[in-house]
């Protein structure tokens, strides 16, 4: 490793010294060394900045970064310095007219953590993998063991805080009305949760988990937001990494990404291939119903999934640093994958006492495929105050997705094609006001379109093949979104406060062109922000904050049809779904100590209009080999009420020694629904529902990092997802656990890791749903079965845990990670 280092800060000052060597500072070389920590803990701080400029001038003279033990040595020509001192997340620190004549220790130098207004504390662990904020956790991947050779679903199952069920449904603190944005913008993929299986976690530099964001992010998202930071780099010079994987169930990949940057421009690169096969299964045990409740007959449905998935990923993009204070960025993302799905159906049938009376097949041979282009540009100007800022951005996409199925070799014909347009315009103004204040203005601009086709095609004798009405749909979805927000936040003593004022205007057209049904939605909102904050000591801090927030429903949530892999139990979107509204309160408390980081906090949601999938009766038979009848069963989203939800949760960052770091995430919560819902039954009876519900549930999950003998990281990683009452029955519990092991190699040019996912083979989303006079059943899912992945990670002019390919923030400025 410190061969690695050496080689490094040597190559960074040897460009340093001829890319910034200006006229007056030819002089001799002299020494300057010192050492920087954390002004508390005194614990050193590895990778820090170290700067030097003439006095007056914004333009570096020569610079470099602090070793594993914090220490640094670097070469500057004789002569009068200010000297900068950074670290990210932490205030910077600065010596003014500095005469260095000789060679020179500057001692050591303390920087403490950065706790300006605007809810920004970061409080960090030495190399830590989360860093806990008030309002919000950013989780850095690279560092983590069970995600090499993973996906960005695994990547978001191993956040504090966030929730990944079999399926792919992505849930923030319970709450799965949760806003995915990639880069700060809003995913171009059609189907996000699809999309996060595919992405592979390489590609991944880092998550931020927002639970109650501010004016200056989207308004969308009742449970918060989640954003995923690609990887670029920006170490001078030419640098980069390449990994391959190889896994059981098959499972292998190979993807690299390269940088390289001078003076004026830098130039980054990403791409990846991966080929996936993702087995999975599922079984639904039911018991049919007469009116009076009586059992009429049993079904038990077996299904066993492939999912093979082949893909391609590449990000090619560079900064161009046109002065001093502005820089522009323009980037292109391509992404192909293509997927296989053979699905076979087993239909097990019963009589009311559990006869065996007959079995029949189904088999649904899928395939498909996705091709994605996405360019993005974005302008960052810093006027001459420090945090006065000009940020413009502008994203265009194109996603085209097609899905073919034949089904019992070709008595039915599935197909499926959805092509995407998105585009993203934003604009944020900074401007600091006096040492303490700050003043910010935005507008975003979102338009989005959404051709989906569905048809449903089945075999006659004599005629070929005829659509199925029932299924079949053809659904343009249209989205124009403009907001513009403003907020203004200050400091005084101790007390901290950001008050701000978003506005939406969303105007959402809805045309099914099968039945030539038009719909139009035009709504605009205020969405009002308020964060206040109050640092009780150095080590603790207080925040209670507001927000309100939209959930617009999009995708399968309205698509009427999308699938058809079962005739007895489908899934139906609902194109009449109203957006739900939430109001979200959040009480905060941060306090560390030397070894141990305690964030906690207590929330209260409540949302208006919210979204609850219900199972009922279609109105629809499927008949029998025997003869008897199958109803069939419709999951739908409906808008059903009001939602409560209270809940409190806490997060522990502790590192009892040097070679042992513990992560833990407890939450709790309680949600009450209130609503009716009504529907016509099969005899064209009106049936009402009261689908009134308070249930109480809980998750945690704890991940212990211990570096064994001949430096063997080991991590072990254990959640939990307790059992929740619904209106309809009820989820079961859930544990699992995934183990990870690496080791470097090459003197740390490289590592090799080894990870199981779900140990005991036992993550699955396990329901039992009760419809009186309709089903009793007992439902299992599993996504993927367990998986065992091995890596090998190649590094080339970069340390091990990089740390300059994160962006530095703003003195006095807000977060800059991403704007809304």
């Amino acid at each position: 490793m410190k061969s690695i280092q050496v080689l490094f800060v040597t190559s960074l000052l040897l460009l340093s010294s001829f890319i910034y060597a200006q006229p007056g500072n030819s002089g001799p070389k002299i020494k300057v060394s010192g050492n920087i920590v954390e002004k508390i803990s005194k614990q050193p701080l590895e990778y820090a900045t170290i700067t030097f400029f003439q006095p007056g001038q914004t333009k570096p003279i020569a610079g470099g970064i602090t070793d594993s033990k914090g220490s640094f040595s670097i070469d500057v020509p004789a002569g009068t310095y200010d000297i900068s001192f950074e670290f990210i997340s932490f205030q910077s620190s600065k010596m003014t007219g500095k005469v260095l004549n000789s060679d020179t220790n500057l001692g050591s130098i303390g920087l403490s953590e950065d706790a300006q207004m605007l809810s920004e504390v970061t409080v960090r662990a030495e190399r830590t993998s989360v860093e806990i904020k008030l309002d919000k956790k950013v989780y850095n991947v690279g560092q983590d063991l069970m995600v090499k050779g993973g996906t960005v679903s695994d990547v978001l199952d191993n956040i504090p805080s966030v929730t990944v069920d079999p399926d792919g449904t992505i849930a923030l603190r319970g709450n799965e009305n949760v806003r995915i944005l990639i880069d700060g913008k809003p995913s171009n993929a059609i189907n996000i949760t699809e999309a996060l299986k595919i992405i592979p976690a390489d590609a991944i530099d880092k998550v931020e988990v927002v639970t109650n964001p501010s004016a200056r992010y989207d308004s969308e998202g009742g449970g918060g937001l989640l954003n995923i930071i690609l990887k670029k780099g920006k170490n001078m010079g030419l640098n980069g990494t390449l990994i391959g994987t190889v896994g059981d169930p098959e499972n292998y990949g190979l993807s690299g990404n390269v940088n390289f940057k001078q003076k004026e421009v830098n130039f980054f690169a990403t791409i990846g291939y991966n080929y996936r096969n993702n087995p999975g299964n599922t079984q639904v045990d039911t018991r049919y119903l007469n009116a009076d409740n009586s059992t009429r007959n049993y079904i038990d449905e077996r299904r066993e999934n492939e999912r093979l998935n082949k893909g391609y990923n590449a990000n090619y993009g560079f900064d161009w640093f046109l002065t001093d204070k502005t820089t522009w960025t323009n980037a292109l993302n391509l992404r192909r994958n293509s997927n296989q799905n053979p699905e076979t159906v087993d239909y097990y049938n019963y009589d009311a006492n559990q006869n065996f009376t007959g079995q029949t097949q189904r088999f649904n041979d899928q395939t498909g495929g996705e091709q994605n282009v996405e360019y993005t540009s974005t302008l960052v100007h810093n006027f001459k105050k420090e945090g006065h800022k000009l940020t413009l951005n502008a994203s265009f996409a194109l996603n085209q997705d097609h899905d073919d199925s034949a089904i019992n070799y070709g008595d039915q014909l599935t197909t499926n094609k959805e092509i995407q347009n998105r585009n993203v315009i934003m604009a944020d103004y900074v401007l600091p006001i006096g040492k303490d204040s700050q003043f910010e203005a935005g507008f975003k601009g979102e338009y989005n379109s959404l051709d989906t086709d569905f048809r449903v095609d089945t075999l006659a004798v004599g005629t070929g093949y005829n659509p199925d009405l029932r299924y079949t749909n053809h659904l343009i979805y249209k989205e124009k979104i403009n907001a513009i927000y403003t907020q203004f936040g200050s400091k005084v003593g101790k007390f901290s406060y950001l008050l701000g004022l978003r506005w939406e205007d969303s105007n959402i057209d809805i045309n099914q062109l099968q039945n030539q049904d038009f719909n139009n939605k035009h709504y605009n909102n205020f969405f009002p922000s308020a964060f206040l904050t109050y640092q009780i000591a150095e080590e603790s801090t207080v925040s209670l904050n507001y927000s309100r927030r939209i959930s617009r429903p999009r995708g399968r949530f309205i698509n009427p049809f999308s699938n058809y892999s079962s005739n007895i139990n489908l899934f139906k979107g609902n194109p009449d779904l109203d957006p739900s509204f939430t109001d979200a309160f959040d009480l905060g408390y941060l306090k560390r100590w030397k070894k141990l980081t305690l964030s906690t906090s207590a929330y209260i949601n409540r949302t208006t209009d919210s979204f609850q999938f219900i199972r009922r009766e279609s109105g629809e038979f499927v008949t029998n080999e025997d003869g008897s009848q199958t109803p069939v069963i419709l999951s739908t989203p409906v808008n059903l009420g009001l939602e409560y939800r209270f809940g409190f949760e806490f997060t522990l960052n502790y590192s009892p020694y040097k070679w042992w770091k513990i992560n833990s995430n407890f939450n709790f919560f309680r949600v009450e629904t209130k609503g009716d819902y009504s529907y016509t039954d099969s005899d064209g009876i009106v049936i009402t529902e009261n689908l009134d519900n308070t249930a109480y549930t809980w998750s945690t999950r704890l991940s212990s990092k211990v570096t064994l003998p001949y430096k063997i990281d080991w991590q072990t990683n254990f959640n939990y997802n307790g059992p929740q009452k619904t209106a309809q029955g009820k989820n079961l519990g859930v544990p699992s656990m995934n183990l990870g092991f690496s080791k470097d190699i090459l003197k740390d040019k490289a590592t090799v890791a080894l990870n199981v996912q779900d140990v005991f083979n036992s993550r699955k989303r396990i329901t039992d749903t009760y419809l009186p006079g309709v089903l009793d059943s007992h439902s299992e899912m599993q996504w993927r079965v367990r998986q065992v992945t091995f890596s090998l990670t190649y590094r080339f002019n970069r340390q091990k845990n990089d740390r300059e390919n994160r962006p530095q923030r703003e003195n006095g400025g807000g977060d800059d990670d991403f704007q809304g």
